[in-house]
């Protein structure tokens, strides 16, 4: 007999991350009241102070979705589309996390805790950022020669570490750490070489690629939108395809699930190592690429941004599943291109983003607390993936 839609193992496993979201917007929503002088001067009457709460943090949710999603009021006379101008910037900003968070994402299914996304997302950017200002290439084979370079400096980087891990037992966590490290303060010492300075200059900051290199906009010179959120969907199609429909993905994820048993099946425990630290840093390579080729354009010292770690939030929240990881993704985007716009319409501080990502990853991360919430007697976790991550 079939089961029912509601107990199938896809509908159950969006609960604990849907739930974990639901609580942070909650407790984010406590925390923008309780930061609202107008609020608590309303203490003193219970009824009034709720309504008072409640109006400011919807205020700011409001906002939060009109700088994320569509603004009716950046719409003009005939140019009504103008209004999904942040939806363009969300969909800009979630391009290289959807990269990077597959890239920790694969590891995890692999058994791995990939934390160096942070550092191979830094060597894919200055890899595609020197082929894309130094060398001139014909329209269309400059922008994949230097896509390509930086896929291939992340998975140098990365494959580094899983053969240390394969072959001494240098655990990756630390291993990656160190790297990231190493690939910051290597950044910052290559910016201020000749071969990265624009003529005539001293600041930190390389050339800007040149326009044969870069990603095509895909809605005109209005929005910022380019052809990597596509890349990025036709990635997660691949990634999805490697890991459940190959030979070498079923090897990873019978790693990841129980290393002894994979050496009892004659599967090797260092070629997976290896392999999958390889292509998870060639997937955080090509997102500093995307976001180098499409977006930045010039390489600086702060080019990576957060997206290295944002990347192990979204690869949590999506259960290191790839439809889940564009998902969380697209989340994570929406949230950063709209807290300028809640900060800005409501003065709300932008830092209360920063606190319900951080809430999504405590909640994900203590299924027993969500569960005792809402009272649930049994929900699939994320604490597997992180306990595998940990003990591969």
């Amino acid at each position: 007999m079939r089961k029912p839609l509601l107990r199938s193992f896809s509908l159950r496993a969006l609960i604990l991350p849907a739930l974990a979201f639901a609580l942070s917007m909650f407790f984010g929503g406590l925390l923008i009241a309780l930061s609202d002088s107008n609020v608590l001067h309303k203490a003193s009457h219970p009824i009034a102070f709720i309504k008072a709460a409640g109006a400011s943090a919807g205020n700011a949710y409001l906002a939060l979705f009109q700088g994320a999603i569509f603004d009716p009021g950046l719409a003009k006379p005939h140019q009504w589309y103008l209004a999904f101008g942040p939806l363009s910037e969300s969909l800009v900003g979630a391009a290289p996390l959807i990269l990077a968070g597959l890239s920790v994402a694969l590891a995890f299914r692999a058994g791995l805790f990939n934390i160096g996304a942070q550092g191979q997302f830094i060597f894919g950017a200055m890899a595609a950022s020197y082929v894309g200002f130094h060398f001139h290439m014909p329209i269309g084979i400059h922008l994949v020669v230097a896509a390509l370079a930086g896929t291939l400096l992340g998975s140098i980087w990365g494959g580094m570490v899983g053969l240390l891990k394969a072959r001494t037992g240098a655990h990756e966590v630390i291993v990656t750490i160190m790297l990231n490290y190493i690939a910051l303060y290597f950044l910052q010492w290559i910016l201020g070489t000749t071969t990265f300075l624009i003529p005539g200059r001293n600041d930190p900051i390389a050339p800007p690629v040149l326009q044969s290199a870069r990603l095509p906009l895909l809605a005109g010179s209005n929005f910022r939108l380019n052809a990597g959120i596509l890349v990025a969907f036709a990635v997660a199609v691949f990634v999805w395809w490697l890991l459940n429909r190959t030979t070498i993905g079923f090897k990873f994820r019978a790693a990841g699930a129980n290393t002894f048993a994979s050496k009892t099946a004659g599967i090797s425990v260092p070629f997976v190592m290896t392999s999958a630290m390889a292509v998870a840093g060639a997937l955080a390579g090509l997102a500093g690429a995307v976001h180098v080729l499409g977006d930045n354009f010039q390489l600086t010292s702060g080019v990576a941004g957060n997206f290295g770690f944002d990347a192990i939030t979204v690869a949590l929240l999506g259960r290191a599943k790839p439809l889940g990881t564009v998902l969380a993704s697209l989340l994570f985007g929406a949230l950063g291109a709209g807290a300028a716009a809640m900060q800005a319409k409501t003065n709300t501080p932008i830092d209360i983003v920063l606190v319900i990502q951080a809430l999504v990853v405590l909640f994900i991360a203590a299924p027993d607390v969500v569960k005792s919430i809402f009272r649930l007697k049994s929900l699939k976790t994320a604490g597997g993936l992180v306990s595998k991550g940990w003990n591969g």
